[in-house]
């Protein structure tokens, strides 16, 4: 993963981890929503018998994918907060 280096050309510190810090913020409310949509059996077993199953692997999947990105931003700030300056 590339992080930025903070140096005296560059965005400042401050500007790199509160933006960081906002998307963080973003995607746990992206995940917290999407957590909330219902995927519940009786909205799928007319699809067939495997309709739920894979209904159910697909939004864990999507949920994995955002706690995967907001890891990634996670890491991020921890670099640049140990930069100097």
């Amino acid at each position: 993963m590339m992080i930025p280096t903070v140096h005296l050309n560059g965005t400042g510190k401050g500007h790199l981890l509160g933006e960081l810090e906002a998307a963080h913020r973003a995607i746990g409310g992206a995940i917290d929503a999407l957590a909330q949509v219902t995927v519940h059996g009786r909205d799928y077993y007319v699809q067939g018998d495997q309709a739920y199953r894979q209904a159910r692997t697909e939004m864990d999947r999507r949920l994995a994918a955002l706690r995967a990105v907001q890891d990634d931003v996670l890491t991020m700030h921890t670099a640049i907060e140990e930069q100097g300056t």
